[in-house]
């Protein structure tokens, strides 16, 4: 049985919004891909083992604080190795993580 999820909203991140402005190599997901979303503000991949009618099924891989990077083991109710559904909606892009002043500048 799956977990609930309220994702949130990719916003400017959408993966869909990005593929309608260029629809080139796109396609839908499948079994061992992993896909990209938000929740409570952390970033979740799920690995994929089904895809039925707009929702990819699968287990979270990881889940990643945005503000430094860290791999978490928990976010919320969510944890590793549970199993939910993601709709096509509500993937997102992965963003930079950790702190911007902690990257190497050129100059």
């Amino acid at each position: 049985m799956h977990k609930h999820v309220e994702w949130d909203d990719p916003g400017a991140d959408s993966v869909m919004r990005h593929f309608q402005q260029d629809n080139s190599g796109h396609s839908e997901p499948g079994p061992g891909d992993i896909l990209s979303a938000r929740h409570e503000g952390a970033v979740v991949r799920v690995k994929v083992e089904a895809y039925v009618d707009g929702t990819s099924i699968g287990d979270v891989a990881a889940i990643i604080a945005v503000d430094n990077g860290r791999r978490l083991k928990s976010h919320g109710k969510l944890a590793l190795g549970d199993t939910v559904r993601l709709p096509d909606a509500c993937r997102a892009l992965e963003p930079i993580l950790g702190d911007p002043d902690d990257r190497d500048q050129d100059g």
